[in-house]
């Protein structure tokens, strides 16, 4: 991810997720991981390089810092209303998120007119051709377009007169000149029973995620066949899971080719469905958290503009005026801590929730040799049942 130049360093007695012994890494002068390997491998190389400082995390747990593949603008910027001039809160915007523990992000622009979604498209591309140069901030990664291509029954808080027919002419004039940084596209796939659309997508090597939806199994089935590999925010805009008709969201829990987004900030959904989501998919890392933060995440809570209407941010929880959820301001890793707080997964699965899943939904490289040593170090209180980082 980032680069950033530090001083060489050695990382002792760390715990690595899904491993039960303790590792060591070496930092070396570029803030790249050099090796990563057991604990006693290091001891000696310690005494034959005193000068290099070493760090004891006593047993805590190292990863990767989070990636946010939903998230909808931060500092009271909203990504659907970029401009030009909107480069230096840009920064802002990343800088804010890097103090978060987020080492990366994919800036989601919502439903809105084609217009206004070119416009934040052309900012998010010139913000990409400078960013190399930032250290110490995270990184986009790419756009999520969330939207317009959604079902109308489940268009929750998009504005319906920007929602469009899903079809290649559509499609082609949304990403424009674009396609090359749009990462993830949200879509409906009934809207489009031949699949031509997500071929097409495929073909661009965009991501497609399925959300906003009334998909059958089959449907959703056929989608997945086809290529599209993710979920939108699990439960939320898309029918409840059904004995009898089951729907997206249960054809794609059983489906080991699906990742699934998912929002744990305590108000999208209950912590017993997130409960039931995590153990009931075929391997763990096919869920990942996502913040789905609006614009006023980093802002107190209070009332926001949100394209023409607004928005009321009360402890975390943005809705519009009639009570329609909208989002959260709160930042990725507390989904992290309410999983540990809710005593829903131990906390090295809850870290990989936000950590390792979301590269692997978007075929990233994990924690690994040869990576930037952005870690964060995770401490437990077992009796309070707490989770908190830092960057290390």
């Amino acid at each position: 991810m980032n680069k950033q130049t530090g001083n060489a360093k050695l990382i002792i007695n760390a715990k690595i997720l899904e491993h039960q012994e303790l590792h060591s890494f070496k930092i070396n002068q570029d803030n790249l991981i050099e090796r990563i390997s057991g604990q006693n491998n290091f001891y000696s190389e310690s005494k034959l390089d005193n000068q290099i400082p070493i760090i004891d995390v006593q047993g805590d747990f190292i990863s990767l810092g989070g990636v946010d593949l939903q998230i909808n603008g931060g500092l009271g910027l909203a990504f659907p209303d970029l401009e030009m001039a909107d480069l230096p809160r840009l920064h802002e915007i990343c800088d804010y998120l890097w103090n978060q523990g987020v080492d990366a992000f994919l800036p989601t622009i919502v439903t809105t007119s084609i217009a206004k979604i070119q416009r934040s498209l052309g900012v998010i591309k010139s913000f990409l051709e400078q960013q190399a140069k930032l250290s110490q901030s995270a990184q986009i990664l790419g756009v999520h377009l969330e939207g317009p291509f959604l079902n109308i029954a489940k268009k929750g808080a998009h504005p319906a007169e920007f929602l469009l027919p899903l079809n290649l002419d559509n499609l082609r004039q949304v990403l424009g000149d674009y396609a090359e940084i749009v990462k993830v596209i949200t879509l409906a796939p009934e809207l489009d029973p031949t699949g031509e659309a997500i071929k097409f997508l495929q073909s661009n090597k965009i991501i497609v995620s399925l959300g906003h939806s009334l998909a059958s199994e089959q449907e959703a089935r056929q989608a997945f066949d086809l290529g599209a590999s993710m979920i939108t925010h699990s439960f939320n805009a898309m029918p409840s899971l059904h004995h009898r008709e089951p729907g997206l969201l249960a054809a794609a829990i059983t489906d080991q080719r699906v990742a699934c987004g998912l929002i744990a900030d305590g108000q999208h959904v209950s912590p017993t469905m997130i409960n039931i989501l995590l153990n009931s998919c075929q391997h763990k890392e096919q869920v990942f958290l996502v913040s789905d933060a609006l614009a006023p995440i980093g802002l107190p809570d209070g009332v926001y503009p949100w394209d023409s209407r607004q928005i009321f941010v009360e402890d975390g929880t943005a809705r519009l005026e009639s009570g329609t959820l909208s989002g959260t301001t709160l930042p990725l890793l507390n989904g992290v801590q309410n999983l540990v707080k809710w005593k829903i997964c131990e906390p090295s699965r809850a870290i990989a929730l936000a950590t390792e899943s979301p590269r692997q939904a978007i075929g990233l490289e994990g924690l690994a040799v040869g990576q930037a040593a952005n870690l964060l170090r995770w401490q437990i209180n077992p009796e309070k049942k707490q989770l908190t980082w830092q960057r290390l």
